[in-house]
């Protein structure tokens, strides 16, 4: 009895079917993946500093003291210079002068955030966020503190944002918004 055999394979053109298909899926979803990522980035950014409003706010009325959160790249001192995304402190403000003294208590450091994301606050909260004894928000000269922060992926192109706004009493709340550009 002789044997027969079936032998089936693929052509050139399954082949070559096959490849394109494994080289454009990846390539198409990269753009949808990398805008996610992005999502993800700007909304751990404004979440971090959302979270520790919370905390400076909650802490000075817990210890019926200032509170002091602000921008500080080495997590030690408070620095003037750059943007929040540098990364931050939350400390117990003692002396009312809006720096971390010796004996003052660092609550709270935040480290810096990825190097794509720009977190910025506007005027009166480009530097720091002090609260008082009740929760609210004050300079450090006593004047009224409002202010956004804003956290966008830098870039020239129009792009999504999330801020997070703090109003006359101190509250943070949290919105989405469009930019023209970031960073």
């Amino acid at each position: 009895m002789k044997g027969h055999l079936n032998c089936t394979g693929s052509s050139v053109i399954e082949l070559m079917l096959v490849l394109t298909l494994m080289v454009l899926i990846p390539a198409l979803a990269t753009p949808a993946i990398s805008g996610i990522v992005n999502s993800i980035r700007i909304n751990a950014g404004a979440e971090a500093i959302f979270n520790s409003l919370l905390l400076a706010r909650s802490e000075a009325v817990k210890r019926n003291a200032r509170v002091v959160m602000c921008k500080s790249a080495a997590g030690a001192v408070c620095t003037q210079s750059g943007h929040w995304h540098q990364g931050w402190i939350v400390f117990h403000d003692a002396n009312d002068n809006g720096h971390v003294d010796v004996g003052e208590d660092i609550l709270y450091r935040e480290a810096a955030l990825s190097e794509r994301v720009h977190l910025s606050g506007n005027g009166p909260v480009s530097n720091y966020v002090s609260y008082g004894p009740i929760g609210r928000t004050r300079l450090i000269s006593g004047a009224f503190q409002a202010g956004t922060f804003t956290a966008c992926i830098k870039s020239e192109a129009r792009t999504e944002a999330r801020q997070v706004v703090i109003n006359s009493s101190g509250r943070a709340r949290q919105a989405r918004a469009t930019l023209e550009k970031c960073g």
